[in-house]
Formats: C-alpha cells, structure tokens, sequence
C-alpha cells in the first residue's frame, strides 16, 4: 500500500466527471488499498479517486460511528448511485482537496446507495447523518463537483481566497500555480 499524492483545486482532474469502473480486479483492489491509506494519513473521513488524479467512479469513506466509538466503518463504493434520499441537514464540510477551509453545505439527511463492493457484487444500504453528508460530498467529487460550488459567490470568493493563502503556506503549491 501507498500514500498516494492528492490534487488541489484548482486542479482540472477536480472538475471532470469520473467513468464507471467496469473492471474488478487486483489492480482496481490495489487502488482501494492506495486510497484507503491515503484518507487515514491525512485524517479525512472520505476520498474520491479524482482526488488521487484517478479518474474513475470509486470513492472510500470511513465515519466514526461516534466520538466514543473508534471501531473501523469502512467502505468502498464502487459505481455508487444514490436511489432515494429525504430530509435535509447543514453541514459544516471540509475537504482534503481544500486543505483549512469549511462551509455549511445543505445536503440530504438521509440516502440510499446502490454500489458495487471491491469484488464486484452490487450492495445497497441506507446511510444517514454524517455518513450520508460524507458519502454525497464525494458523490459530487465523482462528478467534477465541489462544496464551494454551493456557496454564494462572495462565500466561495473569500474561501478560495484563504485557500490559495493556506496552499502556498503549506507549501503544496507554487504561487504562480494559482
């Protein structure tokens, strides 16, 4: 397994819609592996491949199931699709492709996923709660979506503002690369 790189916005990977996975195979489970300790390394609770500069429609998510419980929630979803979802929450998101920025985003309370699992066979569960505000985060990711796309202007203008400061601070990007 790897650490694998992450893409920040303004990144172009970040804005393309991701193709369906139509292979599942050791490589495919290899990247699983890749993306799943890339997450942990960088204390995220989700992860999208555009956001390792893969683009292909799997994400990795692991939500504590409380701040008591530390007992490992990981999933892998593969082709995911939402089929039902109801309710609505705000939530105050962050993003590992946005590194120090949050904002509330409006999201469903609750959604049902249908997705395949590494090996291939199609699951369906109903997720609610952060679980269910994680999993639409990286859905749009898949997408070529991001929170700041839900912001008002002058939200996402100051936001992306203190990113580009915070990128250069950390040194994960040259100024002139924004």
């Amino acid at each position: 397994m790897a650490v694998l790189p992450l893409r920040y916005f303004p990144d172009d990977v970040l804005r393309v819609k991701t193709q369906p996975i139509t292979a599942f195979d050791a490589e495919l489970k290899r990247l699983v592996a890749d993306m799943a300790e890339t997450m942990y390394a960088e204390a995220g609770i989700g992860l999208a491949a555009n956001q390792v500069g893969r683009s292909v429609r799997l994400l990795v998510m692991d939500v504590p199931r409380s701040n008591d419980d530390k007992t490992p929630n990981f999933k892998a979803m593969l082709n995911p699709e939402i089929v039902a979802r109801d309710g609505s929450q705000n939530y105050e998101e962050g993003c590992l492709s946005f590194p120090g920025i949050q904002a509330s985003v409006k999201r469903a309370l609750n959604v049902t996923v249908r997705y395949h699992d590494p090996d291939g066979q199609t699951q369906e569960e109903r997720l609610t709660g952060l679980d269910a505000v994680c999993l639409q985060h990286e859905m749009d990711h898949l997408d070529g979506i991001t929170f700041v796309d839900y912001l008002s202007p002058l939200k996402r203008r100051l936001l992306l503002r203190d990113l580009k400061r915070n990128l250069i601070e950390r040194g994960l990007v040259e100024e002139a690369a924004l």
